[in-house]
């Protein structure tokens, strides 16, 4: 009989050794690191440090990933499609930074067409809404007049901003947040965005895949992006394409 791969449970004893090295996650199911340990503030930050990052459902432990190979977006090289860039010109779109991170996180847990559920559990959301607290984790807000029709929001590590999840209640909402957070990263000195795990829409937009190796030593040698990053928005409400 063939042994299956065992993940490491990260129970009160074995999480004061803190996480496993990412090269032991798992292949099948693609990057599964470990289960178990909590979502404290913490626990979190020291995951996004190691380019770990929780995704479970409610009736599952916490789940950490760690992907191989990992889906990334250099800010200045975001794709901008004819179409999309016409109606980032004729129409009124306006963002906000952290203006409403927590209706943000709560619209992306809000169930889409042919999804069974959501991975944002009330667990989540209230540990990303801890993080926002402690100045790591920031939304971006997509308007149209006073309505939020969009918007996008994830943590800051160093150089990396590490993008958890969008919305969009608009034809190209998520998209009008993905052109003007890229536009703010790149003022604002950001390496790269992580998108974690690739899909048609990333990639319709520029996301590719690096290895996990070469995105972990970014995490670890790139400079922050500075004190002053999402304290104010460097381009006064417009997108920026």
């Amino acid at each position: 009989m063939i042994a299956r791969p065992r993940i490491l449970c990260l129970g009160t004893r074995t999480w004061s050794k803190g996480f496993p090295p990412t090269q032991e996650a798992l292949s099948d199911p693609p990057g599964l690191l470990a289960a178990g340990g909590d979502l404290a503030p913490d626990t979190l930050e020291a995951a996004y440090a190691r380019g770990i990052f929780p995704w479970y459902s409610e009736d599952e432990p916490v789940l950490w990933w760690a992907p191989d190979p990992r889906a990334v977006i250099v800010p200045a090289e975001l794709h901008v499609s004819t179409s999309l860039a016409r109606s980032l010109r004729r129409s009124p779109w306006r963002v906000s930074l952290n203006r409403c991170f927590d209706a943000v996180v709560d619209a992306c847990a809000a169930p889409r067409a042919r999804q069974a559920g959501t991975w944002l559990s009330s667990e989540m959301r209230a540990a990303y809404s801890n993080l926002h607290a402690r100045g790591r984790a920031h939304s971006l807000e997509v308007w149209w007049s006073e309505t939020l029709v969009g918007g996008i929001y994830g943590v800051a590590q160093g150089a990396v901003f590490c993008g958890e999840s969008m919305f969009s209640r608009v034809p190209n909402g998520s998209k009008v947040a993905m052109v003007a957070l890229c536009a703010r990263l790149v003022h604002w000195g950001y390496a790269l965005l992580d998108c974690q795990v690739e899909n048609q829409h990333l990639n319709s937009m520029g996301a590719t895949c690096w290895p996990r190796s070469r995105f972990e030593t970014l995490l670890t040698e790139a400079p922050g992006a500075g004190a002053r990053a999402w304290q104010e928005d460097p381009f006064g409400g417009l997108v920026r394409a």
